[in-house]
């Protein structure tokens, strides 16, 4: 093929010779010899032709002929380059766009998590996730600029054939297409997980703390009583230091009912079943039956005497009414209305957030007992309402017929705490305690 080659570049030489000839004035009738040279020839090196064109026709053809032997050898060389670079990157690229299904896309990830499986095995932490990806494509961020580097040194882009760059450019926006649906793929599991996390989280706590509140319960006895209101407060004796408490504590009231069953046969007097004191007022609501006076409702330190009979040592239901209209106030004794009255502390409210005792007299708010006027006996089914409850609702909780909680201060065990040896017990059942009267 050289020889070839060489023959013709001669042939052109030769014209170009005879076309010069008129300017160097060739004698008419000259001609010349065109002959292929040998390969090892080409080390033996050709005379340069000078500037003046002083060498003979001969020479200046056997240089002529060597410089496009170098010429074609080079680009010889450039074409393997060349070649292995596009079929070296073809490969590459076939591998990538290859990957598709699952275990495809498991080898694309190793491969460019160097060996690593970064997208088959995820982390739990979802911030370890977002940094694994950040890493994958850094390292695919490096190999691409290798391979553009790579290719800018072994060949020029610009050489390349127009439908090989369009398939190059369509590839790599193919994978560029996979690496931007992924990350949005693990973006939406990612927040995903999130939520089925705060969920998991927010009911395992729930479940905790219900358990938490029924062991507490438990631990303070609520199990000994059938239903969480058949208990009594026992206080059998008069000392300053035997009392119970509500823990909750009244809101502002402008009325309220409380009734309750109680059983004392003290003397004199069976000493105070509950008193309510708020900061600047220890008499804000007292029931006490203290030596030989009657029965005394206290509101704001005002005092109405009731008409109630209650130390004979059996169960009896009370219940007491007040309004701040007018002050109206209305006194039961088993279901019965013993008395009523007006202007008891009128147009006052009950003030909120007191202290509400059971069996004690607070000369301050939840203290400073005097042990002549404690209640000696027991108590149970104490309930307030922030109403005037009905003569006949009231007749309805004495007799049995109704079970109507208080829907300020319930009867209920794990609201009543005991002090000093005041102690729960199961109460009677409501018939034994009528069988009582």
């Amino acid at each position: 093929m050289l020889a070839v080659v060489a023959g013709l570049l001669l042939a052109l030489a030769a014209g170009g010779r005879g076309s010069a000839a008129g300017d160097q004035e060739s004698p008419p009738g000259s001609r010349f010899v065109c002959t292929s040279l040998p390969l090892d020839a080409a080390g033996a090196g050709c005379p340069v032709p000078m500037q003046g064109g002083a060498l003979p026709p001969e020479e200046e053809l056997k240089a002529t002929v060597l410089q496009l032997r170098e010429t074609v050898l080079q680009q010889k060389e450039t074409i393997g380059s060349q070649r292995e670079a596009i079929r070296e990157l073809t490969g590459k690229l076939s591998r990538c766009e290859s990957a598709d299904g699952k275990s495809a896309a498991g080898t694309w990830k190793k491969e460019l998590g160097k060996g690593k499986d970064t997208m088959g095995d995820l982390p739990r932490d979802p911030a370890q996730v977002i940094d694994q990806l950040s890493r994958t494509m850094q390292t695919l961020k490096d190999r691409l600029e290798s391979l553009e580097h790579q290719l800018r040194a072994n060949v020029s882009y610009a050489a390349l054939p127009n439908d090989l760059r369009e398939m190059l450019q369509r590839r790599l926006g193919d994978l560029e297409r996979q690496l931007l649906s992924k990350v949005a793929e693990l973006e939406d599991e990612k927040s995903l997980l999130h939520n089925e996390t705060s969920a998991h989280r927010q009911k395992t706590e729930t479940a905790l703390n219900a358990l938490l509140e029924r062991v507490s319960e438990l631990e303070k006895g609520n199990s000994a009583f059938k239903s969480p209101d058949e208990f009594k407060v026992s206080l059998p004796l008069r000392t300053n230091y035997l009392y119970g408490k509500i823990k909750k504590t009244l809101p502002e009231l402008y009325a309220f009912t409380v009734c309750l069953w109680l059983r004392s046969s003290a003397s004199p007097g069976i000493g105070t079943p509950f008193s309510y004191a708020v900061p600047g007022q220890a008499n804000e609501i007292v029931l006490i039956e203290w030596g030989n006076n009657p029965i005394e409702l206290l509101i704001n330190d005002k005092v109405a005497q009731l008409p109630l009979f209650i130390s004979d040592g059996k169960w009896h239901h009370i219940c007491i009414t007040w309004t701040t209209r007018d002050g109206m106030w209305e006194a039961f004794q088993d279901g019965e209305k013993l008395g009523t009255g007006e202007n008891l502390a009128p147009w006052h409210p009950i003030k909120p957030g007191g202290v509400l005792i059971l069996g004690q007299e607070q000369d301050t708010v939840g203290g400073r007992f005097d042990a002549t006027q404690a209640f000696v006996g027991e108590m149970s089914q104490f309930n307030i309402w922030d109403r005037v409850l009905k003569a006949e609702d009231i007749m309805n909780i004495a007799n049995c017929s109704t079970n109507m909680p208080g829907n300020i201060i319930p009867w209920v065990d794990n609201n009543v705490d005991v002090f000093g040896g005041a102690t729960k017990w199961p109460v009677e059942t409501c018939e034994e305690r009528l069988l009582d009267l």
